[in-house]
């Protein structure tokens, strides 16, 4: 028979058990958060990103290919449907190879970058209305002309900032018309979309863009803006640069990542426009295209003022500015 002291006596063995084992419990618990806490710091996102990046680029590759060998089995003729294939391997083995391009490219920049993740903080209340940064200015109404000799033909370029604007993640931004005419003839149609926080950093929001072929419109890649689909703003100009500052432009994995590095402040420039000092000159790259390389240089109280193909060497200069 169970006296009620050892009721008593039972009962308090039983809480202090419980008690035990939600201490082992919490200390489990805890002990998880901190484990996971830990995979997080050390876990370089940089780099996933990137291997993220090939992944779906090998795949697109494939995919590609597959569509390419179905075609190939519609052709009657045998020698014209074994060339058919032969093509669909080569165009396959070049496609890897610009995956593993991109990748090496992707990797370099996360040594510049670090291994957090992309992703800025975007403060409406931290940005104003007008762009005034002094090497890349927006007033509206203003229209930069940029021509130049290349291997395509003779490129014509209206930069048009114009008195429209875009919300875009509550930001206000001005709406900049980007028009490349090749020959005489339209090639690329873009709007641009720039907002300049209380820094003094332009920030570049996205753009719609249109490549042509005989007056008809045959890609849209590129077009991205921040906020959709995952998609980042970035930098397209810092408040002070210093040489050796590296970030990104925008971020749109796999359809836009441009990146700039910041190479000297002290470059001369002379143009159709005029001879300028004290130029910032950027180094651009992308992992999109692994071999493009171009150096930018931006005039204080202008903007930029040339472009340097460094592969071709060609040149896209400013001529004018003028008032629309």
């Amino acid at each position: 028979m169970t006296t009620y002291p050892n009721l008593m006596a039972n009962l308090f063995y039983r809480l202090l058990n419980g008690a035990k084992k939600l201490r082992v419990l919490i200390g489990v618990v805890i002990a998880g958060i901190g484990l996971l806490g830990f995979a997080e710091a050390a876990t370089d996102f940089c780099q996933e990103t990137a291997q993220r990046a090939l992944d779906a680029c090998q795949d697109a590759a494939e995919s590609a290919r597959s569509v390419a060998l179905g075609k190939c089995e519609n052709v009657s003729d045998p020698a014209a449907r074994t060339d058919c294939r032969k093509q669909a391997t080569a165009d396959f083995q070049d496609a890897l190879q610009t995956c593993q391009d991109g990748y090496a490219s992707r990797q370099a920049a996360c040594q510049k970058f670090g291994p957090a993740r992309y992703d800025p903080v975007i403060d409406p209340a931290n940005f104003v209305r007008h762009v005034t940064n002094p090497f890349f200015p927006l007033p509206p109404g203003q229209t930069f002309v940029y021509e130049g000799h290349t291997k395509d033909g003779f490129v014509h370029n209206d930069f048009i900032v114009t008195h429209k604007t875009k919300v875009i993640l509550g930001v206000t931004c001005t709406e900049v018309h980007d028009v490349v005419y090749l020959d005489g003839v339209l090639a690329e149609d873009t709007l641009d979309w720039h907002a300049q926080d209380r820094q003094g950093n332009v920030w570049y929001f996205g753009e719609s863009t249109a490549e042509f072929e005989n007056g008809r419109p045959v890609t849209l890649a590129g077009t991205f803006t921040a906020g959709v689909n995952g998609d980042k703003p970035g930098i397209i100009m810092e408040a002070h640069s210093l040489p050796g500052d590296f970030y990104r432009q925008e971020f749109s994995l796999a359809n836009a990542e441009d990146n700039a590095l910041v190479v000297s402040l002290e470059a001369t420039v002379n143009v159709p426009a005029g001879v300028f000092h004290h130029c910032l000159k950027t180094e651009e790259t992308t992992p999109l295209e692994p071999d493009a390389l171009e150096h930018k240089y931006y005039a204080a109280g202008v903007g930029n003022v040339l472009t340097v193909d460094v592969r071709s060497g060609e040149k896209i200069k400013l001529v004018k500015i003028h008032v629309n």
